[in-house]
Formats: C-alpha cells, sequence, structure tokens
C-alpha cells in the first residue's frame, strides 16, 4: 500500500469524511423540516419558481464578465436558440459553436 492509501484510511481521515457526510446530509434534510414550518403563501411560490433562474444568473453572468466579448454572444446565442427551440442539447451546440468562431475570428 502507498504512503498517500495508507494516509487516507487512517481514523482520524475516515472520520472527517464520515463527518461531512454527516453535515451534507443534514443541510438537505434541515431544508424540508424547515420548510414544513413556513406557510406556502403565494409569494413564496413565486420566489422558489424564480430561484432556478436567478441561481443560473448568478452562475453564469460571472462568467461571462470574465471571458469576455465572445462568452457573451455565444450565451445570446443559446439563449435565442432556447427560446426558440426549447432544446438544450440544441442550445448548448449552438453556444459552442458561436463561441468557437468567436474565439477564432479573435473576439
Amino acid at each position: 500500500m502507498s504512503d498517500l492509501a495508507a494516509s487516507l484510511t487512517t481514523p482520524g481521515v475516515v472520520a472527517a469524511i464520515l463527518a461531512m457526510a454527516f453535515a451534507s446530509y443534514l443541510c438537505r434534510i434541515s431544508g424540508y423540516f424547515a420548510m414544513n414550518l413556513i406557510p406556502f403563501t403565494p409569494r413564496l411560490k413565486r420566489a422558489l419558481v424564480a430561484l432556478p433562474g436567478s441561481i443560473v444568473v448568478a452562475t453564469v453572468l460571472p462568467l461571462v464578465e470574465r471571458l469576455g466579448f465572445a462568452a457573451g454572444i455565444a450565451l445570446a446565442a443559446a439563449l435565442a436558440s432556447m427560446l426558440i427551440r426549447r432544446n438544450e442539447i440544441l442550445a448548448l451546440l449552438v453556444g459552442l459553436s458561436v463561441a468557437i468562431a468567436a474565439r477564432s475570428w479573435g473576439l
């Protein structure tokens, strides 16, 4: 057994991995119990429906800002493809193709 494998099987490392797994499980299940305590109003429903879109925007926009104009064009093309065809794979292919073309043109 290598030194790395031996160090990963020590009781402290195993305990740390198990503790992190347990903490992750607690985070997931606590949301379920917390939502049972909160009244489900129309305003809360609208917020929960909007949450996935806001997470995508919060993830993608900093990347566009960092990667430049070509990434912005590619994102716009992928979004347009998604709005027109409603096909995620096609939108991904369109976005990647536009990004490749924009980079090859020097943008």
